[in-house]
């Protein structure tokens, strides 16, 4: 087979980082049209991913089956993974590398909380389309489809070493550079059989960063915001319900949980951790709601933390843990802000009334009329009549405090006693 040299220009590096979704599947695409009008001798992906949906995975194993431009996927660096939909992607491409640390495959289908499909026919006609898309992929490129397909059928996870070995990768590099000096004069077959060397040593290197927008919606499928965005949902929601005609609580609520559906399209869930979470919104609401001390809320915040660290599985079935720096952020903001909701709620229910007879008590009024012992107070803008409670004498333009009410008497209390008093002066100051 003749091979020309691949297109001139330049060499392109993107990551591919997290969850395959739409937002991965989205940069790849507009990644790869973008490759081929600029003509790009040759695209790198960088990976790290723990699967993702199959819808997303298919469209992106195809977009690089089929890509008139050679794409190589390195897994790295050192610690990365290709699991699940991630193992079909390496499959897809024209060159495919591992960092040594990395490990690849686990790419058995699950649903729901991370198990099994709970068909058994249903679960054998995916897996047996699955395997048998793994195969073509791996045969196309001229790796063992044997071994790819045990990685759908039988959930096999490879390490680097072990995969090279196996012939399901076609090299082991440190890094990006490394890859480029590896595949130096390498021959690559792209759609319709035409044949290209390739000889990326000397090109230039641009990065092609995830634009910003993506960035947010691929940030929406971690665990940690997925499981908080719906903590924080529900939670608001509670407070619209306790407090109605604002809107605002209720609002944000529905966006909150909006976002966490999202979250819960695109990773499958542990009903178990989920359980957690809204355990934790209840208690929660309910301490708001007794007004207690704040004994519930750290109960509250607990369930939340442990629902976080178990609301998610990686679609190969294990655990997905939040990264741990967010998660310790975000339950101290959470319960830094109801700290403030609660401290709010106990000084409301502490409060004296601003209205009403209640009102009028313990609040100070000045004297217009010589109390001896009744006369006449001045309190907010209104004339009462007003009695000393124990007695004695209270010049005009001296201060009292109302201790009681009776009907439209005041009764009050001297703040600055005086003994004696002084009829004539009081008579001339009186209107």
């Amino acid at each position: 087979m003749w091979a020309v040299p691949a297109w001139g220009g330049e060499v392109w590096v993107t990551r591919l980082d997290g969850v395959v979704g739409v937002a991965l599947e989205e940069h790849l695409d507009t990644t790869l049209r973008r490759a081929r009008e600029e003509r790009v001798h040759l695209l790198v992906v960088e990976l790290d991913t723990p699967g993702g949906l199959v819808a997303s995975m298919n469209a992106m194993a195809r977009a690089i089956a089929g890509s008139s431009v050679p794409v190589a996927v390195w897994v790295g660096p050192s610690g990365a993974r290709a699991a699940s939909a991630g193992a079909f992607l390496v499959q897809a491409a024209h060159v495919a590398a591992l960092a040594p640390g990395t490990h690849l495959g686990a790419a058995h289908p699950v649903g729901l909380g991370g198990k099994d499909l709970e068909s058994k026919e249903l679960d054998r006609k995916i897996v047996n389309d699955l395997s048998a898309r793994m195969r073509a992929l791996a045969q196309e490129r001229g790796r063992n489809p044997e071994m790819a397909a045990r990685m759908v059928g039988e959930s096999v996870s490879l390490t680097a070493r072990e995969a090279l070995k196996e012939r399901v990768v076609d090299a082991l590099t440190a890094d990006v550079p490394a890859l480029l000096r590896d595949v130096e004069g390498r021959t690559v077959v792209l759609q319709g059989g035409r044949a290209v060397e390739l000889h990326p040593r000397g090109q230039r290197i641009v990065s092609v960063p995830l634009p910003l927008r993506l960035k947010l919606l691929e940030a929406v499928s971690r665990p940690d915001v997925a499981a908080l965005a719906l903590s924080a949902g529900v939670f608001a929601l509670i407070l619209e319900a306790s407090a109605p005609g604002g809107y605002l609580f209720g609002t944000a609520g529905v966006l909150l949980l909006l976002v966490a559906s999202y979250g819960l399209k695109v990773l499958p869930v542990n009903l178990a951790g989920v359980a957690l979470l809204l355990a934790g919104v209840g208690i929660l609401a309910a301490d708001l709601f007794v007004g207690g001390v704040g004994v519930l809320s750290l109960l509250g915040i607990g369930a939340l933390g442990m629902g976080a660290l178990l609301s998610f599985r990686a679609p190969g079935g294990e655990l997905l843990p939040p990264s741990s720096p967010s998660l310790y952020v975000v339950l101290a903001l959470l319960g830094l802000c109801f700290a403030v909701v609660l401290r709010a709620v106990w000084r409301a229910q502490r409060k004296r009334p601003t209205s009403g007879v209640e009102e009028l008590t313990q609040a100070s009024a000045r004297v217009v009329v010589a109390l001896d012992p009744e006369g006449m107070v001045l309190h907010r803008g209104e004339l009462w009549k007003a009695r000393l409670r124990e007695g004695g004498f209270a010049h005009v333009g001296e201060e009292v405090r109302v201790v009681e009410v009776r009907g439209l008497l005041l009764e009050v209390e001297s703040l600055s006693p005086v003994e004696g008093k002084d009829p004539v002066s009081d008579e001339e100051g009186s209107p």
